[in-house]
C-alpha cells in the first residue's frame, strides 16, 4: 500500500487555523468527518486524545503523528494539516501533523502505515517539499515522488546483500556522536547496504550492536574521539578513524571497510600497503583519543564540584569553615561534597581514564593512583595528565611482559603484578622526578594569570574564546578546553567563563541572524536558526556546524570575531565561572558577575549576527525556498 492511496488530496489542510494542538486535532477530526471517513468524530477525538495521554505523538524535526485505531472509522485512513507559524504539540515546537485513522482490528495495517509515514518523514527533503509546498498538488506530487523513491531503495538494497554495521562516539556525546552516525547511514543506503551503527551519546550507547549483528558484517566502521568497547568485535576487521572523518569522507570509509572482510594476514599486509593514510591517521589519533577518554570522564566532576562550590559561595564567603561567624551546616554540606569529594577527585579520574584508555582495565588503578599523587604533589591537571599516559603505558607494557606466563597464573598477574609494578613506576616517577618542577611551573603559571589585568586580560580572554569557536568541537575548540580545564583545577575561574562565551556565541550569533536577516538565508536554513538559540544557549556549539559548512567563508570570520570580543570583555572586567558547562544553566549561580556575563555573550552575539547580516547577500525570494543539503546536529 503507498502514501497516496490512503492520504488523498480531499484530507490535505495547508493552512491550519488552530492555534493549539487541542484546537488543530479538532480541525482534522473535523475534516475526517466531513469527509465521511469516521461515522463518530468525538468517539474518534477520544481516542486521540487518549493515546497522547500516554505519550506524545510529537517525534521531532517539526512533526507530530497523532494516532488511534477506533471502530467509528471504516477503513485506515491519514489526513494532514500544516501551519507555517508553528504550535506547540507536546511540548515541541510543530508545523508538520500527520492523524493516522485505523479501524479497530487494522492492527497490521495500522502499524504499516505509521511505519511508513515516520520513514518518510525523516527524510529532511521531503519535510522541506512539504514546508515550501504552495498548493495540494505539490503535496502530492512530493509523497508520490517519496513513494517511489522508497520502491527504489528497497529494491537496491534486496539486490545489495551487504551489511555495514558501526559505532560513533564523541567526547561530549552530543552532537558529532550523531552526525557521524547519519553520514554513515545515508552513504551505505544509497549503495543499497542494509546498516545499523550504535550511537554512544550523552544516555548511553543507544542501538546497541548484537553478536547476530556483527556476524553478519560486511563492513565495520568505528569512529571515536574517546574509547569505545571494541571487544566484542575481536574476529572481525574494521575501520578505526575520528568522528569528523565518518562525517566528511564516509563513502572512503565504507569502501575501505569492505576490503576488510577478510583477515587473512597477507590480505591485512596488502590493504595497508594501499591505504597507508589511514593507519598514519590512526596512529596521530591514539594521543588526542587517551586525552579526550579521560577529559571525558573527568567533566561531570568538574561540573558537579563547581556548582556546589558556587552554591556554597552563595551563604557567604567563610559560610563553610565552622570556626567563621558566618558558618552554616548547608553551605558546608555543598562545600565538602563540591570542593572535598568532586574537585579532588577530578585529576585522578582525568589520569585513570587516561590509563584505561591505553591498557583498559589494567591501567586504571595505576594511573589513577598517579594521578592523585599529582593532586597532592601539587602537579595539577597536566601532571595528571602525564601520569594518566606514564601509568597506562607501564600497565600496558609490563602486561603485554608478562603475556607468556602460564593461565594458571594471569588471575594473579592482573591483579597483582601489574598493578603492583606499574604504581611503583608511575608513584616514582610523579614523586621523585615530576612533581617538583611541574608544582613550580603552576605557581608561575597562577600567579601571571592571577596577575592579568586590564589589555593583557583581554587579550588572553579573545585568544581563548576564540579558539573555541575556530572549529566548534574540533582540535583547536578541544585545546582551548584543556587549557581552561587546567587552570579550573587550579582554582583559577576567569578563563573558564571565557572559554563558556566563545562556545555560545556562534550558535546564538547564528540563530539572531537568521532571525533578524531573514532574507540572508533559505527557508530552511532559517527554521534551523530557532534550535540554534537552545543549542547556544546550552552551550553546544555544534549548533553552528551546518551553518558554517554551508558558507564557511563568512560564518566562520564572524563566529571568531563575535567570540573573541565577548571573551575579551569578559575576561577585562575579571569574570569568573565555577562551573565550566552548562550554559544559562549555570550562569546565575556559578557566575560572579551573572548580569555582566550574559551581556558578555549577548554582546558576543550581536556582533556575530552583524557581521553576518552584513558579509552574506540576499536572497531573492524564489530562491529561498531551495532547499540546502544541512547536516543534523542532534
Amino acid at each position: 500500500m503507498k502514501l497516496v492511496d490512503i492520504l488523498t488530496r480531499d484530507n490535505i489542510i495547508l493552512n491550519l487555523q488552530g492555534n493549539s494542538q487541542t484546537a488543530v486535532i479538532d480541525e482534522l477530526v473535523d475534516k475526517l468527518a466531513q469527509n465521511g471517513l469516521t461515522d463518530n468524530p468525538e468517539a474518534f477525538k477520544k481516542a486521540i486524545y487518549k493515546r497522547e495521554q500516554e505519550i506524545s505523538t510529537a517525534v521531532g524535526y517539526g512533526v507530530a503523528i497523532p494516532h488511534a485505531k477506533s471502530s467509528t472509522v471504516p477503513e485506515p485512513t491519514i489526513v494532514m494539516g500544516r501551519t507555517l507559524q508553528g504550535i506547540d504539540f507536546g511540548g515541541q515546537h510543530t508545523n508538520l501533523i500527520f492523524m493516522i485513522a485505523a479501524p479497530e482490528n487494522a492492527s497490521n495495517e495500522h502499524l504499516a502505515l505509521l511505519s511508513r509515514l515516520s520513514t518518510f518523514l525523516m527524510s529532511e527533503t521531503f519535510r522541506a517539499k512539504l514546508l515550501v509546498a504552495t498548493s495540494v498538488d505539490e503535496v502530492m506530487k512530493a509523497i508520490e515522488e517519496q513513494d517511489r523513491l522508497q520502491e527504489k531503495d528497497t529494491t537496491d538494497e534486496a539486490d545489495s546483500g551487504k551489511y555495514l554495521i558501526g559505532i560513533t562516539a564523541c567526547m561530549t556525546g552530543i552532537a558529532h556522536t550523531y552526525m557521524a552516525a547519519e553520514s554513515l547511514k545515508e552513504a551505505a543506503e544509497k549503495r543499497g547496504m542494509k546498516v545499523k551503527i550504535q550511537t554512544n551519546g550523552a544516555n548511553g550507547p543507544e542501538n546497541k550492536l548484537t553478536a547476530a549483528d556483527i556476524q553478519k558484517a560486511d563492513a565495520i566502521v568505528v569512529a571515536h574521539d574517546v574509547r569505545v568497547d571494541t571487544s566484542s568485535l575481536q574476529g572481525k576487521r574494521f575501520i578505526d578513524v575520528p568522528v569528523k572523518k565518518a562525517i566528511s569522507d564516509a563513502d572512503h570509509l565504507i569502501d575501505q571497510a569492505l576490503s576488510y572482510r577478510i583477515r587473512d594476514e597477507k590480505v591485512e599486509q596488502a590493504v595497508q600497503k594501499q591505504e597507508p593514510e589511514l593507519e598514519e591517521e590512526k596512529t596521530g589519533l591514539n594521543f588526542y583519543k587517551h586525552i579526550m577518554s579521560g577529559v571525558s570522564y573527568m567533566i561531570p566532576f568538574v561540573v558537579v564540584g563547581g556548582i556546589f562550590i558556587a552554591i556554597s559561595f552563595m551563604f557567604g564567603i567563610y559560610a563553610a569553615d565552622p570556626e567563621s561567624d558566618q558558618y552554616n551546616v548547608i553551605a558546608h554540606f555543598f562545600s565538602q561534597v563540591g570542593g572535598e569529594a568532586a574537585f579532588a577527585l577530578m585529576v585522578p579520574i582525568l589520569a585513570g581514564f587516561i590509563g584505561y584508555s591505553i591498557a583498559d582495565k589494567q591501567g586504571l588503578a595505576p594511573a589513577m593512583i598517579g594521578g592523585m599523587v599529582a593532586t597532592i604533589g601539587g602537579s595539577g591537571f597536566l601532571g595528571g595528565m602525564i601520569a594518566g599516559f606514564v601509568g597506562g603505558f607501564a600497565a600496558k607494557f609490563i602486561g603485554k611482559a608478562m603475556a607468556k606466563i602460564p593461565k594458571s597464573f594471569q588471575g594473579l598477574v592482573s591483579v597483582l603484578i601489574v598493578p603492583l609494578l606499574s604504581t611503583l613506576v608511575v608513584g616514582a616517577f610523579m614523586f621523585f622526578i615530576l612533581n617538583t618542577p611541574m608544582s613550580m611551573l603552576n605557581q608561575y603559571l597562577e600567579a601571571v594569570l592571577k596577575g592579568l589585568t586590564g589589555i593583557n586580560a583581554a587579550l588572553l580572554g579573545a585568544l581563548l574564546a576564540g579558539m573555541m569557536a575556530s572549529d566548534m568541537g574540533g582540535p583547536i575548540n578541544k585545546t582551548a578546553s584543556a587549557f581552561g580545564l587546567a587552570m579550573f583545577a587550579a582554582n583559577i575561574f576567569e578563563p573558564s567563563a571565557a572559554l563558556m562565551v566563545g562556545g555560545m556565541v556562534p550558535p546564538l550569533g547564528i540563530a539572531l541572524a537568521t532571525t533578524i536577516f531573514k532574507n540572508r538565508f533559505t527557508i530552511q536554513e532559517a527554521e534551523a536558526g530557532k534550535a540554534s538559540y537552545v543549542l547556544g544557549a546550552s552551550f553546544i556549539t555544534e549548533g553552528a556546524i551546518p551553518f558554517a559548512a554551508a558558507d564557511p567563508l563568512r560564518i566562520i570570520p564572524a563566529n571568531i570575531i563575535g567570540a573573541a570580543v565577548g571573551g575579551a570583555v569578559c575576561m577585562a572586567l575579571d569574570i569568573s565561572l565555577k562551573a565550566p558547562h552548562g550554559g544559562i544553566f549555570v550562569i546565575p549561580i556559578a557566575s560572579d558577575k551573572p548580569l555582566l556575563y550574559v551581556g558578555c555573550i549577548l554582546l558576543g552575539s550581536i556582533i556575530t549576527c552583524l557581521i553576518i547580516g552584513f558579509l552574506k547577500k540576499p536572497i531573492p525570494e524564489k530562491d529561498r525556498n531551495n532547499v540546502k543539503k544541512m547536516s543534523s546536529v542532534l
